[in-house]
């Protein structure tokens, strides 16, 4: 199934794409726990080669309680783009709330070793419960 990118970001020629759901059989509605997948695609339209170092995440819930994520790389690897290419991740998003929302950045290094930081476009998280029919 190909993901429908909702939420887009362009930051010094490295686009950020999102695609978010809502995921009702992984979420323990009776625990108070909701559960979101987020689709990530990197895309370098850049003319060098780049590579992702590290991730940072504001995950706020709909008490407006925040959640600062930091680490290295994303899923465990630190792509590196080359002019052109492209990399996707799923990732995933538990909450307290039925809502919240979820923004950043990314810092990515030059092949000089420089870094930059490449946003993330804030998307929300709702708990969408499935249609009866």
């Amino acid at each position: 199934m190909a993901a429908l990118f909702q939420h887009v970001a362009i930051t010094a020629g490295i686009t950020v794409r999102v695609a978010v759901n809502f995921m009702p059989d992984q979420s323990r509605v009776e625990a108070g726990r909701w559960f979101w997948v987020y689709h990530i695609r990197l895309e370098n339209h850049r003319d060098d080669t780049v590579q992702l170092r590290t991730r940072h995440w504001r995950i706020t819930d709909a008490h407006g309680a925040i959640n600062m994520v930091d680490g290295e790389g994303v899923v465990g690897e630190t792509p590196r783009l080359e002019p052109g290419q492209t990399h996707d991740y799923v990732s995933g998003c538990e909450l307290t709330t039925t809502t919240g929302t979820m923004e950043g950045y990314y810092s990515f290094s030059r092949e000089d070793g420089s870094l930059f930081d490449v946003a993330i476009p804030f998307f929300p998280l709702a708990a969408v419960a499935p249609t009866e029919g």
